[in-house]
């Protein structure tokens, strides 16, 4: 079997692949999407850092490859859909770098502290400024972590021998489980307001994108710092850059940017409460070492047959099972987006009711394809069909699992009840005669909805005119109506509608959507 590895991989990892005599291993470091192309066909795996961008063309040309391996924690430069279609298994290695990143984050953090970028550039002018540089110590403050997964958690551990108080806020973490880390759990604003430094160890994704901005910053402490080692485009850096000038918050640290490289045009880069790095976070000769040995275990063991680990994109099945549950598999992952971004709150506990055929089979892939469409509005790559029951469980969430031989309202269903600690949404899918996938009812209501694309999910009450006023503010925005459900409990009470747009909307055209008289509920959803 050839493997070709198109971007530079550490010897250690190179050398396990080597070491296999079914194997043949060829490093074409820096290759051309162009050549890839071309040579891709002859090849049944294929290893690849970011420099390496795998389209569905370069998959098309792609007839005998089995397997995509991604040094590294994100697969945004694979594309996911046309691997699965092709049947390709894509992989990444979301733990090789978390003790690099959390290092750094601490490094981050003693820097913005102590002024160690300002002190080192003064003294090379050869000044002797102490009295300008004079510091913040870390014992005593109060660290915000928002998102409490591997990399968090290592910095928890990490400032915790420097005596800080430890709060933290994620949406999938039981205040349980934070406690036996020694975390106290909060809500979002609760931690903007009340920490010392606040770090992010999130994903980016519609949901987070903007997180920090003008209002966020308006609520921190002007003696905060606010630290991002994780992905650009969390935290708005025009506001940012606002209230660093303004002295609205003490200082910022950052090793990641919306646009990298950082453009030298950057409002960023003239102030000096800001301390900056080009994306060091995961650049240690032992995280490059850690990625390269997992992807090329991972790999080997694909081929090899086995078992599969830290795929995104494919359940650990036979062959003709994962044939017969597609259909399930497609329509659970659908549901659990949907409930996912809907949902208010912390996840305690998620209880799954299979009825019909689909109880013919093991309907653990079904379960991890809910799972993984639950966690991914939030986690974002960091969670996968693999990984998906390990990271709940990590959270705390209680999974039951229910196999149904009662004749239910529907032939096949899948129904999702999640309980969080603000709320409990009971959603229920089905598939159509086409093996479309449906949701057909959310708590009380019946709907009739096909969970696809972008749509706006809205609670209103049962009166006249919502649809026209809807469609007039759609309509001078240019967004088209692709399909419209319209539901209720009852006459004149709680209304469900479900618009499905081409195209996503601003903040400005939802901000007036929100304010439409009888809207009580407006979400944006991307399933």
């Amino acid at each position: 079997m050839k493997i070709l590895i198109s971007d530079k991989l550490a010897e250690e990892g190179v050398n396990i692949l080597k070491e296999v005599k079914e194997f043949q291993v060829d490093c074409k470091y820096g290759i051309s999407a162009e050549e890839l192309k071309g040579v891709i066909k002859d090849y049944d795996a294929l290893i690849i850092r970011s420099g390496t961008t795998v389209t569905a063309d370069i998959l098309e040309a792609a007839d005998q490859l089995k397997v995509i391996g991604r040094a590294g924690v994100g697969l945004d430069n694979v594309d996911l859909k046309a691997a699965t279609k092709k049947g390709v298994v894509a992989m990444n290695t979301p733990g090789g770098n978390t003790t690099s990143t959390a290092e750094h984050t601490m490094s981050m953090i003693l820097a913005l502290s102590r002024n160690i970028p300002q002190a080192y550039k003064s003294m090379k002018e050869g000044k002797w400024d102490r009295g300008k540089f004079s510091g913040v110590e870390l014992h005593g403050k109060t660290l915000g972590i928002v998102g409490l997964g591997r990399i968090g958690a290592t910095v928890a551990k990490f400032a915790k021998s420097f005596g800080m108080k430890i709060i933290a806020f994620d949406p999938f973490l039981s205040v349980e489980v934070a406690e036996k880390k020694g975390v106290e759990v909060v809500e979002l604003e609760t931690l903007i307001k009340e920490s010392d430094y606040i770090t992010l160890h999130i994903p980016k994704s519609n949901e987070t994108k903007n997180l920090i901005s003008e209002k966020q910053l308006k609520m921190m402490k002007k003696t905060a710092r606010l630290i991002n080692c994780a992905r650009g485009g969390i935290i708005n850096e025009a506001d940012l850059a606002k209230a660093l000038e303004s002295k609205e918050i003490a200082g910022c640290a950052l090793d990641v940017f919306e646009a990298e490289p950082l453009s030298p045009d950057s409002p960023l880069l003239k102030l000096d409460n800001c301390v900056v790095t080009p994306h060091l976070g995961a650049s240690t000769s032992e995280a490059q070492i850690n990625v390269a040995i997992e992807v090329a275990e991972c790999v080997r063991d694909a081929l090899l047959g086995r078992g599969i680990s830290n795929a995104a994109n494919f359940p650990s099945v036979d062959a003709e099972t994962y044939k017969a549950l597609e259909p399930y598999n497609n329509l659970a992952t659908r549901l659990g987006k949907f409930a996912g971004q809907l949902l208010g709150g912390r996840i305690s506990q998620l209880k799954i009711t299979y009825s019909g055929e689909v109880n013919n089979y093991k309907v653990a892939p079904v379960t991890l394809s809910l799972v993984n469409g639950i966690l991914r509005p939030i986690l974002g790559d960091s969670v996968n069909f693999i990984n998906a029951m390990e990271i709940a469980r990590e959270r705390g969430i209680d999974i039951q699992e229910i196999k149904s031989n009662k004749q239910g309202e529907f032939g096949n269903a899948v129904q999702a009840e999640i309980q969080t600690d603000k709320e409990k949404l009971t959603i229920v899918g089905t598939l159509s005669a086409n093996n479309r996938p449906r949701v057909v009812k959310i708590n009380d209501v019946y709907v009739e909805i096909e969970p696809d694309g972008y749509m706006l999910y809205i609670n209103n009450n049962d009166k006249p005119g919502l649809v026209g006023a809807l469609g007039t503010i759609l309509a001078q925005a240019k967004i088209n109506i692709a399909g419209i459900s319209l539901s209720r409990e009852a006459q004149d009470g709680v209304a469900v509608s479900v618009v499905t747009v081409d195209t996503p909307l601003s903040d400005e055209t939802l901000k007036k959507l929100q304010e439409t008289k009888d809207v009580l509920f407006i979400k944006q959803l991307k399933v």
